[in-house]
């Protein structure tokens, strides 16, 4: 008999008692020629089809009806001749019974002896109600489908946060929550889609891994591509590829899409993270405004089912109507107590930033002070939705030049309950202008700003070809779903990232 290596210990070393009894159960079944994790089995029913076909039926009445069900045990109550299981099948529940009658003596002791909490079951027989008015079905067969070797976590005992997040399979079989913003994501992707769709976009499909990084101002993930001995980056956005699009005649584009920033993770930011992009040719800023509230506003109705509702963390939110607008330096100005403006100097921004505590860098220029200012005194008290517009120049490579404003760009940042969750441009468009903005931000990488954009010769040449005025928008999914459920980022995602165990 093969012996395990001395340094590789037995998978049975060491289990927890309700492991190894579950494992035993397992070898047990197997010894007698029985297959615990069978291949198929007759279904012929969902249980959520048993439920909609007979909706209300008096006590202790018999359908007549036969039907083969499936689901995961998540309740069982095993007494002398008759017992009680609870089937779940995607968040549909059934009482199934199986009686010494209908079942046999064999049948019944297999059940009690080798069934868990956790495996799943396919059970046959007639539709009934139970003489307390229980929608069941009395099994006159059963057949274990697939044996859970480990326990399901203890209801009355709830799992951390870390735990839910790391162990997102067992979050789902248990907290009904967390199906519920599976559910709630789907529906807001599905309704995004319908709305673009209804505008006339199209879907595409951009590089994950680009050869220069650009398209947003962030700390990349870099990996290296070996058929072509060349680093790459992963995307921190698909912008200048849609813009491409754009470029050849793909007048109404978008894409949901992952980005990776090499960058912290908190409640609002994680480092991989979806966002959804979109361009219109012949539209601005103000266009895409219209039409981001409209995304948001039909995929709060397709998702929660209102516009103003109660969110899952008792929170409110609400938002109807038209949204707000305001100026970055109006708001700026208001939280620095002091009038500031695109020709305010570098020397004066730092100033202030001292006199309010606020870090600065060395190497930021003028806008990106006048924004730090912003995030720290303005951001937290903003209510409701609010698009923060018209940005400083230096810190907006992509965008167009305002057309009143000196110093100015046409963008603008939505802001929800004070969290970013998404930002608009009037593109820029120029080519000339283009190269010397990215001549600049190169720079500005070469002065150790880790987060500048390269010089993207292939974009330039696009832009060369001419592009039509555009307008563009990115807005983040992750973030879409904490404002509809309250709950924190990693929530909002399935399987975020986690450190090693």
């Amino acid at each position: 008999m093969a012996q395990n290596p001395p340094d590789v210990p037995s998978p049975d070393d060491d289990l927890p008692e309700q492991l190894r009894i579950r494992r035993e159960k397992r070898d047990r079944l197997l010894e007698a020629g029985v297959e615990p994790y069978v291949v198929s089995v007759a279904r012929t029913t969902s249980l959520a089809e048993v439920r909609e076909r007979f909706p209300e039926l008096p006590a202790d009445t018999r359908t007549g009806e036969r039907v083969g069900v499936t689901g995961r045990l998540i309740f069982m109550r095993n007494t002398g001749k008759l017992c009680f299981a609870t089937l779940r099948e995607g968040g549909v529940e059934l009482q199934v019974m199986l009686s010494l009658a209908n079942v046999g003596e064999e049948s019944l002791a297999h059940w009690k002896a080798d069934v868990d909490l956790g495996d799943h079951i396919f059970a046959e027989g007639e539709v009934i109600t139970s003489k307390r008015g229980e929608l069941s079905v009395m099994a006159d067969a059963w057949t274990l489908t697939a044996k859970a070797i480990r326990p399901l976590p203890v209801a009355h005992k709830p799992m951390s946060e870390e735990t839910r997040i790391r162990q997102r399979y067992a979050d789902l079989i248990v907290r009904p929550e967390a199906r519920r913003m599976v559910e709630t994501r789907g529906r807001a992707i599905a309704s995004i889609r319908r709305t673009l769709d209804a505008h006339g976009y199209i879907e595409v499909e951009t590089p994950m891994l680009q050869a220069v990084q650009g398209g947003a101002t962030a700390r990349p993930f870099t990996t290296h591509y070996n058929a072509y001995d060349q680093d790459v980056f992963l995307r921190i956005a698909p912008e200048l590829f849609l813009k491409r699009c754009v470029v050849g005649g793909i007048d109404r584009v978008f894409e949901i899409n992952r980005n990776f920033r090499n960058e912290g993770a908190d409640s609002t930011h994680s480092p991989e993270f979806v966002m959804l992009e979109y361009y219109q040719a012949y539209a601005d800023y103000n266009d895409v405004a219209d039409l981001s509230r409209e995304l948001y506003q039909q995929a709060a109705l397709d998702s929660v089912g209102a516009l103003r509702f109660e969110r899952w963390d008792g929170s409110t939110i609400d938002l109807s109507g038209q949204w707000r607008q305001e100026s970055l330096y109006e708001l700026a100005s208001e939280g620095a107590g002091t009038r500031l403006t695109p020709e305010t100097s570098l020397d004066e921004l730092r100033s202030v930033a001292d006199r309010l505590g606020i870090h600065v860098n060395p190497a930021w220029v003028a806008g990106k002070v006048l924004e730090e200012i912003f995030e720290a005194t303005s951001r937290d008290v903003l209510e409701g939705p609010i698009f923060v517009r018209d940005f400083p120049l230096d810190t907006s490579p992509l965008v167009r030049a305002h057309r009143s404003i000196p110093g100015v760009v046409e963008k603008w940042d939505l802001y929800i309950d004070g969290m970013e969750c998404g930002t608009g441009y009037s593109e820029l468009v120029d080519p000339v202008i283009q190269r010397e903005r990215f001549v600049e931000q190169a720079s500005h990488r070469a002065g150790g700003d880790v987060e500048a954009m390269e010089v993207d010769e292939d974009f330039l040449r696009a832009l060369e070809y001419g592009m039509p005025p555009t307008g563009g928008v990115g807005l983040g999914i992750d973030r879409m779903l904490k404002v509809f459920t309250g709950r924190g980022i990693r929530e909002t995602i399935l399987f975020p990232f986690v450190k090693p165990e």
